[in-house]
C-alpha cells in the first residue's frame, strides 16, 4: 500500500516497531522447551518431552513508519499469538518488543497501559462493540478512557465516522448496522485516538466476500491518506498481497520468508511459500518496476508507470516490438521493459 521500506544492510532505518527474538511458549517448563528448540527439536518433540507448546519461535522483524506489514499464515502458525505479544496484550516468554526505541517488555504495568492508550489501537475479527452504546459513543470510547471531555470526543468521533464512510450513522446502535458497517465502526474506534500503530487481527475474515473486498479497499484508501504504521494478520494470501508493503509467511511459529509480494512470487524461498504463490497470476501482481531493465538513458515508444501491473501494459508490447519506458511518480525515466522480460516472466509462471 505504501513505498518499500528504506533499509541499511537489511535493517530498517529508524523502525517504529522492532521485535527482537520473540519466543512464546505455553506450558510450565518454557526454559527446557526453548533449549530443545534451539538444538533443533520440532514442535511435536518439544511437546512430547516437556508438555510445552512453542507458539512463536525466535522471531525477529522490524516495521518502518507508514508501512503495512502483513503476517500471513494458516491456523496454528502462531500469527495471532505473535501480534498479541507485539501489541503487548500478552506477556512473551523471551525477547524484546520496541516501540520507537522504547522497550515495551521492560515497562511497568501503568506505563505500558499509558503507551497502549496513546500510541496503539487494535481491530479484531469480532467487532467487540458495546450494544447499549450508540455508534458515536462506541467510536469515542478510547477518547473517553483517555479522559477527553464529551464535546471534544464527540467532535473527533464524528470526524472519524465520516472518514470511514458512516456519516449520518452516529446516533444508531450497532445492531442496526450490517456486518461491514459494524467493522467500519471498529475501524473508526481504532482511528479516533489517532494512534501511531494499528494492529489488525484477521479483521475482515468473518465478512462476506464483497464486503470484505470493500473493507480492504477502504483500508487502502485510509492508509494512503493517513500513513499509519500497520501490522496486519491474515490467513488469505490474496489479501496479504493486496494490502501489504511487505509480507511475512509464518509456519510453525517461525517466518519462512519475508518480502514484498513481488519477491515472494518471483523467488519463493521454500516449498511452503511456493504453495501459496502458485495460484497467483504473476501478471496481475508484478509491476513494471519488478521486470524492467534499470537504465536512465534508454527511451521507449511509450511510457508506463513503475507501479503499473504487467497485465496493464502487455497490450502495448503486442502492438509494437519496441520497449516501453518506465517512469517513477515524478515522471523520471528509471528503466525499460520489453517483450523478452515479459516472456521470461510468463515462462516461469507455472
Amino acid at each position: 500500500m505504501g513505498s518499500h521500506p528504506a533499509s541499511d544492510n537489511g535493517q530498517i532505518i529508524d523502525p517504529v516497531i522492532t521485535v527482537d527474538g520473540m519466543w512464546q511458549v505455553f506450558g510450565v517448563k518454557p526454559e527446557p522447551a526453548i533449549e530443545m528448540a534451539r538444538r533443533g527439536a520440532g514442535r511435536a518433540t518439544v511437546l512430547q518431552e516437556t508438555g510445552c507448546t512453542i507458539a512463536v519461535r525466535d522471531v525477529h522483524f522490524q516495521v518502518r513508519r507508514g508501512e503495512t506489514f502483513v503476517v500471513m499464515g494458516l491456523s496454528g502458525s502462531g500469527k495471532s499469538t505473535l501480534i498479541r505479544g507485539t501489541a503487548r496484550l500478552a506477556d512473551i516468554t523471551l525477547g524484546r518488543v520496541l516501540l520507537d526505541g522504547e522497550d515495551l517488555t521492560a515497562m511497568d504495568a501503568e506505563t505500558l497501559r499509558r503507551v497502549r492508550r496513546e500510541k496503539m489501537s487494535m481491530v479484531f475479527q469480532h467487532f467487540g462493540l458495546f450494544p447499549h452504546r450508540r455508534v458515536i459513543d462506541n467510536v469515542a470510547y478510547g477518547l473517553e478512557v483517555q479522559g477527553v471531555d464529551k464535546k471534544e470526543r464527540h467532535r473527533r468521533a464524528l470526524e472519524v465516522i465520516e472518514t470511514v464512510g458512516l456519516a449520518g450513522w452516529g446516533q444508531h446502535y450497532p445492531q442496526q448496522l450490517s456486518g461491514g458497517m459494524q467493522q467500519r465502526v471498529g475501524l473508526a474506534r481504532a482511528l479516533a485516538v489517532d494512534p501511531e500503530v494499528l494492529f489488525f487481527d484477521e479483521p475482515f475474515s468473518a465478512l462476506d466476500p464483497l464486503i470484505r473486498r470493500d473493507m480492504q479497499d477502504e483500508l487502502i484508501r485510509l492508509q494512503r491518506d493517513l500513513q499509519r504504521t500497520i501490522v496486519f494478520i491474515t490467513h488469505d494470501f490474496a489479501e496479504a498481497i493486496k494490502l501489504g508493503d511487505r509480507i511475512a509467511i509464518m509456519k510453525d511459529g517461525v517466518f519462512d520468508q519475508v518480502g514484498t509480494a513481488a519477491e515472494l512470487i518471483s523467488n519463493p524461498a521454500t516449498d511452503y511459500v511456493r504453495e501459496f504463490t502458485n495460484d497467483i497470476p504473476k501478471v496481475k501482481v508484478l509491476t513494471a518496476r519488478d521486470v524492467m531493465e534499470v537504465t536512465t538513458t534508454g527511451s521507449g515508444w511509450r511510457e508506463v508507470r513503475e507501479t503499473d501491473t504487467v497485465e496493464s501494459f502487455v497490450p502495448f508490447l503486442l502492438d509494437d516490438i519496441r520497449p516501453l519506458t518506465v517512469v517513477d511518480d515524478t515522471g523520471r525515466p528509471i528503466g525499460l521493459v520489453d517483450r523478452a522480460a515479459v516472456s521470461r516472466l510468463l515462462g516461469s509462471d507455472r
